[in-house]
């Protein structure tokens, strides 16, 4: 028998750059990003704008052309930029993945030059995965546009649209060319996709630094009062944990440990019995609180650090129940516990959930009790009817 083997390193490198009035002629940010890209030619972009951020700035589109126009020989904008729905009705419409490999074949968008998406996390996943398929991968740029694609989603290397009634079944690993995070569209955004975003840093804060978690928690009334210092540093610090984690030994999650998914097993499936109405952060909230109350009924999480977690999510103004949590139970198939098994399918191989042992540190575990689990939902449940559980 003969064989050959074949093995090689590719080296990723991609910037998260923080700014403000990103298409003001008089930031240097985009412009930079694309000379820096070693072409010596004009750059063809083609944009991709989330219908939530067209309708909050609607100067947003003329300001990309004045923008463009100020840059003559830099980059050319190939057609009128398209506008698409945002949330997660983006991920679930195959056809706007068409509509964007049509334009990336229509505009002759090849692999030196831009796909452009600005928008939220739902839209960037969306028009990554396009990017990752056409030509086999054209180079993307992410515009985020919310506190939860600013510091969590928007600045990884994951893209993906929903499928067969899951979460992100069809995806790619595939890192932006850059990402670049404009502070300016958070002033533009409703309460509830203000306070979602903060799910997310709240989580990796948990599971990974304790002293982040207490920035959080003392600063709970700064951040609900829409103080920008505050989210401009909450947003900086996860985002950069994030990089940090997919600088390890995984990044493309080869394996089952997925640390940065802490509560998301339960989230994905409540995003899915509430038809999306609930937003991805508070339905990671809601996942947050289950996961953490189980880490403490089941021994693992002293009582005080889950009641400061608990009574942490609140103040945020998250809530930490919805009927759909609790629905169905005694039919799992059709209750949020099928997300434990769809979890495991998406992951492969050993189911693989983190707990908290205490605030700051995770620890993964391989099952997860049924009769504890149950009694969790029904320890959020009544917390939710009667404003505290009882000692």
């Amino acid at each position: 028998m003969k064989s050959l083997q074949q093995s090689f390193t590719v080296t990723f490198n991609y910037t998260v750059h923080f700014t403000e009035n990103l298409f003001d002629p008089q930031n240097p940010t985009f412009r930079s990003v694309l000379r820096d890209d070693g072409h010596a030619g004009e750059r063809k972009l083609f944009f991709v704008v989330d219908s939530g951020v067209h309708q909050a700035t609607p100067a947003l589109l003329g300001d990309i052309h004045a923008y463009a126009a100020a840059q003559p020989g830099a980059f050319q904008l190939s057609g009128e930029p398209l506008i698409v729905p945002g949330g997660e009705g983006a991920k679930n419409d195959p056809g706007l993945v068409e509509r964007i490999l049509e334009a990336v074949n229509t505009h002759g968008i090849d692999r030196h030059s831009y796909l452009v998406a600005i928008g939220g996390g739902a839209v960037l996943d969306m028009v990554g995965y396009a990017a990752a398929v056409a030509h086999r991968g054209v180079r993307h740029i992410r515009v985020p546009t919310t506190v939860l694609s600013q510091n969590d989603s928007g600045v990884g290397v994951k893209n993906g649209i929903n499928a067969f009634n899951k979460k992100n079944f069809l995806g790619t690993f595939a890192p932006p060319y850059a990402v670049l995070n404009d502070f300016a569209f958070l002033r533009t955004l409703h309460e509830r996709d203000w306070r979602a975003g903060i799910a997310e840093a709240i989580k990796v804060a948990l599971i990974k630094d304790a002293a982040f978690y207490r920035f959080i928690k003392e600063n709970a009334k700064a951040l609900n009062h829409r103080e920008m210092p505050a989210m401009q540093q909450l947003i900086h610090r996860c985002a950069q944990m994030h990089l940090q984690h997919i600088a390890g030994r995984d990044p493309f999650e080869t394996g089952s440990s997925r640390p940065l998914d802490f509560g998301h097993w339960a989230a994905h499936k409540l995003e899915q019995l509430t038809h999306y109405s609930l937003r991805h952060g508070e339905a990671v909230a809601i996942g947050m609180a289950l996961d953490t109350t189980y880490s403490y009924l089941s021994g693992r999480l002293p009582r005080a650090e889950w009641k400061d977690v608990m009574d942490t999510l609140r103040d945020l103004g998250f809530k930490l129940f919805v009927p759909e949590l609790a629905q169905n139970l005694d039919t799992p198939a059709n209750s949020v516990l099928k997300g434990l098994s769809e979890f495991r399918e998406h992951l492969g191989g050993q189911l693989t959930i983190m707990l908290l042992d205490r605030i700051g540190h995770g620890v993964e575990v391989h099952e997860m009790d049924q009769a504890h689990l149950l009694q969790s939902i029904q320890a959020l449940e009544k917390e939710f009817m009667s404003l505290g559980v009882d000692e």
